[in-house]
């Protein structure tokens, strides 16, 4: 054979094959719905068997929980309330009822043991919202007394917490028991959509990410005449550390649950810096930024800040090597246009309303009510308590100035907090931590 004829035969045969590639490629099977392990997303849950539910932590999440929870269907019952504070509980009690919610006397408790005599009672499914310091403690405890589970988000507040969590994960799948946790972005239509079309290869490779929750300061407590050191501290817990895990941890770990979801796994490492310059109360941070390093050459950058009278704002973007996408609703090509964008239902006059047909925090306890009546358990306690641990990892990293392993988290006997509950003063400082400096509050 001639040259000519063999680079002509060559050329053909390349082209060939680039044509059964292509063909290849446009026979690939798109993943479904199902085989993502993605939830039903039904508007409401089936009928079936009443179910009681008990809610722990009554302030203003526990408090919407509830009502969620009662929204998502048909023969739903709140049939108890615990929370450390009784005029939490009467508080509490005294919404549902303005709501037609009816909590009997009898079944609200108060105190630190409240929620073991609330899961002792005639229920189905305990709703945990209290502080996250609390809940891998919690969360055993409905364990062993075979409950369905709907836990807030974040998971816990250290590493110790995050194995125990991971532990009962794994015990309630094998119990066949449902967590449902309160990473709603994960239950939210629009982002399931584009999750579909990312986990199909929309954009190709994934590159590289980036996410933020910047906004103003939260709430924040004054201390009171005559509340003692640890009842200042719950009321104000969402400024202290061994209570809320840092706001990195309390808003951004929604943020930072994305990415890994979009990236089906997590970080090894994570590199960051913080600082404080306008928190009045607590032992906080108000500002981190945190470079996540996934180990195969793909970083997210993560920014989190809670400063009044700054620019505001919150989101995700992960790059690939065909397009990117905001991980919400918009999936867009590498010159910015738009490859693919969700369609939200319209309205009468046939306008988008920008707006998913059932709110995210009623679906997520549709999903709930769903997978115990139709017997398809679901587990979502670990890949939560695995955010929450990313997390935890990025504010160490900050706290102490130093690189941090993910490694290192899983072998870490960091636990925040005092050993025992009392509502008395406690011998116990809460520094707030300086970069390069190891304290034993990080």
């Amino acid at each position: 054979m001639d040259r000519r004829s063999f680079v002509g035969k060559a050329v053909a045969a390349g082209a060939l094959a680039s044509i059964a590639a292509g063909a290849l490629s446009s026979c690939k099977k798109e993943l479904s719905h199902e085989e993502l392990g993605l939830p039903p997303l039904l508007d409401r849950a089936p009928d079936g068997k009443k179910l009681r539910a008990g809610l722990v932590g009554c302030g203003n999440r526990g408090t919407g929980a509830a009502l969620n929870f009662m929204a998502a269907g048909s023969d739903l019952e709140i049939t108890a309330l615990a929370d450390v504070f009784p005029d939490k509980v009467e508080d509490c009690k005294g919404k549902l009822k303005n709501a037609g919610i009816e909590v009997p006397s009898e079944n609200c408790f108060s105190g630190f043991d409240g929620y073991k005599r609330l899961i002792d009672s005639d229920l189905d499914i305990v709703l945990l919202a209290t502080p996250p310091h609390f809940r891998p403690e919690h969360l055993k405890a409905c364990l062993v007394a075979k409950k369905h589970v709907f836990m807030e988000k974040p998971a816990c507040v250290d590493p110790v917490g995050a194995r125990s969590i991971m532990a009962s994960s794994r015990k309630a799948a094998a119990m066949g028991l449902t967590i449902i946790t309160g990473t709603q972005r994960r239950h939210e239509r629009d982002y399931v959509e584009t999750y579909k079309h990312v986990a199909n290869g929309e954009i190709g490779e994934l590159v590289s990410a980036r996410a933020w929750w910047l906004q103003s300061h939260v709430w924040f407590r004054t201390r009171e005449e005559g509340w003692t050191d640890m009842e200042y501290y719950l009321r104000n817990w969402n400024n202290f550390t061994w209570l809320s895990g840092d706001h990195f941890l309390d808003t951004h770990v929604h943020n930072i649950d994305i990415i890994n979801w979009f990236k089906d796994s997590h970080p090894v490492s994570a590199t960051g810096f913080g600082g404080r310059h306008r928190r009045v109360t607590g032992d906080q941070f108000d500002f981190f930024n945190v470079d996540f390093d996934f180990g195969d050459g793909f970083h997210s950058q993560s920014s989190s800040r809670q400063i009044d009278g700054c620019e505001n704002g919150i989101g995700e973007v992960i790059m690939g090597t065909e397009g990117y996408t905001n991980c919400q609703n918009k999936i867009y090509n590498l010159d910015g246009s738009i490859k693919w964008e969700y369609e939200y239902p319209k309205n009468s006059n046939g306008v988008s309303t920008d707006v998913v047909k059932v709110p995210a925090y009623v679906q997520e306890h549709i999903d709930l009510v769903t997978a115990i009546r139709t017997n398809t358990p679901v587990q979502e306690a670990d890949q939560t308590a695995i955010s929450t641990l990313t997390a935890i990892m990025g504010r160490i990293s900050a706290y102490t100035g130093k690189k941090t392993s993910w490694e290192e988290m899983m072998n870490s006997t960091l636990k925040l907090g005092p050993e025992e509950y009392l509502l008395e003063d406690m011998d116990i400082e809460f520094p707030v931590p300086a970069p390069g400096i190891q304290h034993r509050s990080v």
